[in-house]
C-alpha cells in the first residue's frame, strides 16, 4: 500500500468530501420537501392526487436512479432543461430520495391512531390543527430512525453523479487512478472518508431519536 501517495492526494479528497456533504445536505432537503409533498399527496381525500401521489412513488423507486440522472442531465436540454452537474445531481437525487420518504413519513402518519384525530375533533380543533399539534408531533417521533436510514443511503448514493461528472468523492478516486494506476489507495481513501461521513450523520440521527423520544 502507497502510504505516502495517499497523504499526497488526501488534501484533495477532503474538498471532494465537502462536495459530497453539500450535494447530501440539498438533497436531503429537497428529498424532505418531495418526501412531505408526497405523503400529503397519498393521504388526500382527493382520488386524482392519490393518484399522482402513488405515480411518483412508483416511477422513481421503480427506476433506477442513474437512469433517471442521465434523463435529467443528458436529456433535459432536449426539452429546455439546462443544468449544470452539480444541480443535475441534487435535483435528481433529491427527487427520488424524495419517493422513499414518501413512503417513510405516510407510515408514521398512519401508524398514529384515529381515535386521537376524532379526540382532537371533539375538542373543537379543525382538521389542520389536530394533524399539527397532536398527530404530526406524534409521528416525528416515529420517523427519524426511517428517515435516518433513508438518509444513510442516500449520501451513498451520491457517488452516482461521478457518473455526470461532479467532482465528489467517487469522481475524484477515479480520475487519480487514471493517473497513479493505484486502485486500491484511492477507493479506500474515498471509502474511509465516505464512513467517517455516514458515521458523523448516524451519531447526529441518534441524537435526534433520543432528544424526540424524551420529549
Amino acid at each position: 500500500m502507497d502510504i505516502d501517495l495517499m497523504l499526497k492526494v488526501y488534501p484533495f479528497f477532503l474538498e471532494a468530501a465537502w462536495v459530497t456533504i453539500q450535494l447530501s445536505v440539498l438533497t436531503a432537503i429537497l428529498g424532505l420537501i418531495c418526501g412531505t409533498a408526497g405523503a400529503a399527496a397519498r393521504l388526500s381525500r382527493f382520488a386524482l392526487v392519490r393518484f399522482i401521489g402513488a405515480a411518483y412513488v412508483s416511477v422513481f423507486r421503480g427506476t433506477p436512479a442513474l437512469i433517471q440522472l442521465f434523463i435529467l442531465y443528458f436529456g433535459g436540454p432536449q426539452i429546455g432543461i439546462q443544468l449544470d452537474a452539480f444541480e443535475a445531481g441534487v435535483i435528481g437525487l433529491g427527487i427520488n430520495a424524495g419517493a422513499y420518504m414518501t413512503e417513510t413519513i405516510r407510515g408514521a402518519i398512519i401508524s398514529i391512531d384515529n381515535g386521537q384525530r376524532e379526540a382532537a375533533r371533539t375538542l373543537g380543533l379543525s382538521q389542520w390543527q389536530a394533524v399539527y399539534r397532536i398527530i404530526l408531533p406524534q409521528a416525528a417521533r416515529l420517523m427519524v430512525r426511517p428517515l435516518g436510514v433513508n438518509l444513510n443511503m442516500l449520501i451513498k448514493a451520491t457517488a452516482l453523479v461521478a457518473a455526470i461528472s461532479v467532482i465528489e468523492l467517487t469522481y475524484t478516486a477515479q480520475r487519480y487512478i487514471g493517473s497513479t494506476y493505484k486502485p486500491f489507495e484511492m477507493f479506500l481513501l474515498a471509502g474511509v472518508l465516505y464512513m467517517v461521513i455516514i458515521y458523523v450523520v448516524g451519531r447526529g440521527v441518534a441524537w435526534l431519536d433520543r432528544k424526540v423520544q424524551i420529549n
